[in-house]
């Protein structure tokens, strides 16, 4: 685990301009910088950074935070990930924090894998490009699959000698641990009694071109390996085994090179094997991913979720190889993605299409070939059913299947009435199916343990709906004041008499003035009401706060705009480049300028307090009126209504509204 002060080195020494400045064209506006945003398309610039708070926010898509969560949006790597890759930017030593022998043995044999798995990459890389029987075999076949050289070098593509032990032997000699090289499956060792060691390896991919396989963040995971040569008895591919870093259900080859453009696209591209990736790729389609040749699986799907809801699947002609496919559509809608589907014609592939077409073709093919999933089950299953009532009852049944997966019901019934156009069947008669499924799958789940409330429970509108949102408005409030003026020492009034005066006499009413820290005032005040906030990462960021006032009696924002939790991170981010926006609009030019917030600062804390407390009385009010029936307690009730309305009226006064 890396140490509390490696990351506090990290934030210290890293840029937020230099590192995205790396992936956005930046240009100078005031003492900010300003551009195009990475995560959307537009034409006018509503992406900043700021050198001075070290944070930067995206307008267009509400994104923002600091250096690290930049990285995590922008690259997608983990909180780690990130901290690893600006120490190594940064030439900064990564210190572990103390660990167990078991965490310290186990982080040491992952990391163990991994250099020897980037070892082979660069061996069977190095290989294709010089070795005299790389170039005749594995480049030949790798030209004539018509990958190019920047394609080759991209994908890092390589070669694995026809010989039983050509790599495992230079792997040894550079001094790499066969133990090592037996676990992540480059090497097969078998027992030789005749060996001096006791044992004989051999190169588990001999005389194949090698794909690397990475993860999101561009570490090598495992290979993929395929044979050259007419072998009836050898797999013409073959994987990595699973190890303590290559997990088959848990990788999409191609991720990393196209998380960008899944993100960018708001479209994934799904296809069966590696050089389909590839093809598609060099064609100009890089948001393309390839879940090599194994059935889809849930945790695949959600590495996807992590980049867009939407999937398009690219099929190849063969109609029996679809169907075999299919099984993955209905995984991909109960995960709540949306899925579309592209065939292509008879005898062609992704790689071999891509072949026979320009690029902008291709591009026009897909964006006029991809059909949703109801329309793709029917072109590939109604001819043969068309004419057999009882097929096509099963085609129907198998689409409202399809359809009850989806988490969304208003995308059902939107499916409901397409399947019923399409299929020429009523309405009614599918939503009956599908309530049928629905009840099954009640009863399935009636047998598991028991699961929180349905959601359309959690979604009704109460009556303190719009109550509890205009609370979290005052408590974002709260926060954005302690945030941008919480360490400033101002002067307050405080109204000590005449509140209890029944005729109003407000010239009786009288005001002291008096000084105090703005964020310990808040604090007593919210103290002495025990106001708990609703909204859980305002809670978290107020709770921040205030640890941070009792050991230091200051504010750190800085401690908050590098939080580890990511949202509180950003929602910090988010209040504090509110006050730059006006940057972007260039107001100064039109002669419009921004009020100083300073001078009504005691005002605008003592407002929020107040509607925070006006809020709360509010609610209480309703509960009690909701109580009114009890017989036994109404005076009581009653009672307690009216104290708290004349609360409620002098805090409008304060607030100088009128009931």
């Amino acid at each position: 685990m890396i140490s509390r002060s490696t990351i506090d080195k990290v934030f210290e020494t890293a840029r937020v301009e230099e590192v995205i400045g790396e992936f956005v064209q930046l240009k100078k506006s005031g003492s900010n910088y300003k551009g195009l945003s990475p995560f959307s398309e537009e034409r006018s610039p509503s992406f900043m950074v700021s050198p001075v708070k070290q944070i930067w926010k995206d307008f267009s898509s509400g994104k923002g935070g600091n250096v690290v969560t930049f990285l995590m949006e922008q690259e997608h790597y983990s909180y780690p990930e990130a901290i690893r890759f600006l120490a190594k930017r940064y030439n900064i030593e990564i210190e572990e924090t103390e660990q167990s022998n078991e965490q310290k043995h186990q982080a040491d044999e992952r990391e163990s894998m991994f250099i020897v798995s980037e070892f082979a990459r660069d061996y069977f890389h190095e290989t294709l490009l010089e070795n005299t029987q790389g170039k005749a075999i594995g480049l030949s076949y790798f030209k004539e699959r018509g990958f190019t050289d920047e394609t080759i070098r991209k994908f890092q593509l390589g070669y694995s000698l026809n010989e039983w032990d050509a790599f495992s032997s230079e792997a040894l000699n550079k001094g790499y641990n066969l133990k090592y090289l037996e676990s992540t499956g480059l090497t097969i060792v078998k027992d030789d009694l005749l060996s001096s060691t006791g044992t004989k390896q051999f190169d588990r991919f001999k005389g194949r071109v090698m794909f690397p396989i990475h993860s999101m963040s561009g570490r090598v995971l495992g290979f993929g390996g395929r044979i050259l040569i007419n072998d009836k008895k050898a797999a013409k591919y073959l994987n990595s085994p699973e190890s303590e870093i290559y997990h088959k259900g848990n990788v999409l080859y191609g991720i990393y090179y196209a998380k960008q453009s899944i993100a960018k696209e708001d479209n994934c591209f799904l296809v069966e094997g590696y050089t389909d990736v590839i093809s598609l790729n060099q064609a100009g389609i890089e948001n393309v991913v390839s879940s090599s040749g194994t059935a889809l699986s849930e945790n695949q799907i959600r590495l996807i979720n992590r980049l867009t809801k939407n999937i398009t699947i690219l099929f190849d002609g063969d109609a029996a190889g679809m169907r075999a496919s299919i099984r993955g559509i209905d995984l991909i809608l109960e995960q709540g993605l949306n899925v579309k589907v592209v065939m292509f014609p008879d005898g062609d592939d992704p790689d071999s299409f891509s072949k026979k077409v320009t690029s902008q073709e291709l591009k026009e093919y897909l964006k006029q070939n991809s059909k949703d999933f109801i329309n793709f089950k029917v072109a590939l299953l109604m001819e043969e059913a068309q004419h057999d009532p009882v097929k096509k009852a099963g085609l129907i049944r198998d689409i409202v299947v399809s359809i009850s997966k989806i988490p969304d019901r208003i995308q059902r019934e939107v499916y409901i009435q397409e399947c019923s156009r399409i299929m020429d069947i009523s309405e009614n008669v599918l939503f009956n199916e599908l309530a049928q499924i629905d009840k099954k799958e009640q009863r399935d789940a009636a047998k598991r343990p028991v699961q929180e409330k349905p959601t359309e429970a959690v979604m009704q509108k109460t009556p303190q709906f719009e109550k509890v949102n205009e609370l979290q408005k005052y408590e974002r409030e709260i926060i954005k004041i302690l945030l941008l003026y919480g360490n400033n020492e101002v002067d307050f009034v405080d109204i000590i008499a005449g509140e209890e005066s029944d005729d109003r006499d407000f010239n009786a009413i009288k005001k002291v003035k008096f000084s105090n820290v703005v964020s310990k005032e808040i604090y007593l005040n919210l103290h002495d009401d025990e106001v708990e906030f609703t909204d859980e990462t305002f809670k978290n960021i107020y709770y921040e706060i205030i640890y941070q006032l009792n050991q230091d009696e200051t504010i750190s924002v800085d401690m908050l705009v590098n939080h580890e939790n990511n949202e509180v991170a950003n929602l910090v981010t988010t209040i504090l480049m509110d006050d730059e926006r006006h940057v972007l609009s260039n107001w100064e030019r039109k002669d419009i300028f921004i009020r100083s917030k300073k001078s009504d600062l005691p005002k605008m804390v003592l407002d929020a307090i107040y509607n925070i407390r006006r809020i709360l009385i509010e609610q209480k009010i309703n509960s009690l009126i909701a109580e009114v029936g009890i017989e036994e307690e109404r005076d009581k009730i009653m009672e307690s209504i009216i104290n708290y309305n004349n609360l409620k009226q002098r805090l409008f006064e304060r607030l100088n509204r009128v009931v």
